[in-house]
């Protein structure tokens, strides 16, 4: 649900599938640290839990050793880092949402050492960045709320913008806004809320007035 707010406003975004296009990389990473630890389960098992932490993944899918397979796919993400593409579009929408006076954050399950060099490709000032810590991680509410308290909002005044179920549920659970990005890798969840097929769409959903062209910046994976 995308409400009406007054005040300041914060825009929260996932980075995996919203923000950068890091599957190719993921994918790469999986099949490395499987084949280091003699796993053999398909990148779709993987797949079907993104969004959640690396740790609370691995005990859904019930195997150990989970902080040296942990740290095996660390490896192998880092060295594939430049398969990753950020999304065609992204930017110029968050600029927009900046230049309208909107608070802008990245709240993501990637670990920070991971994610910082993703972002410094977006070259955009967020205010808050929360990645997995001593919190309870997606599903939960609490990266989201501790994303709003960084920003000294109240959680009616953020927007949480994810491509999977569980970014749904966190953003539902934390009393903040959601709306789907159906351009990244998850389907939306239940109940159904509003969703972006492209990144332009979010100034529309959120109405923000865009004074870009209007056949600029439409997002591709």
């Amino acid at each position: 649900m995308v409400r009406s707010r007054k005040g300041p406003r914060a825009l929260l975004l996932d980075l995996d599938g919203v923000l950068v296009d890091t599957l190719p990389v993921m994918r790469t990473a999986w099949a490395a640290a499987c084949q280091e630890h003699g796993i053999d389960l398909p990148f779709a098992a993987y797949k079907q839990h993104l969004g959640r932490p690396f740790d609370d993944i691995m005990s859904l899918l019930d195997l150990p050793n989970g902080n040296d397979l942990h740290e095996s796919y660390d490896r192998a993400a880092c060295a594939a880092a430049d398969q990753a593409k950020t999304f065609e579009g992204i930017e110029a929408v968050l600029h927009t949402f900046a230049e309208q006076g909107w608070l802008l954050g990245v709240v993501t399950s990637k670990p920070l050492r991971r994610a910082m060099p993703l972002l410094a490709r977006l070259g955009t000032p967020f205010s808050t960045i929360r990645t997995p810590g001593r919190s309870r991680g997606k599903p939960a509410p609490d990266p989201l709320l501790l994303a709003v308290l960084d920003l000294g909002l109240d959680p009616e005044q953020a927007t949480y913008v994810g491509d999977m179920a569980v970014d749904g549920e966190s953003a539902r659970r934390a009393g903040v806004g959601y709306v789907h990005a159906a351009w990244g890798y998850g389907l939306p969840g239940l109940p159904l809320p509003a969703v972006a097929h492209a990144p332009r769409d979010l100034l529309a959903l959120l109405r923000v007035r865009d004074e870009q062209p209007a056949a600029a910046g439409r997002g591709t994976q």
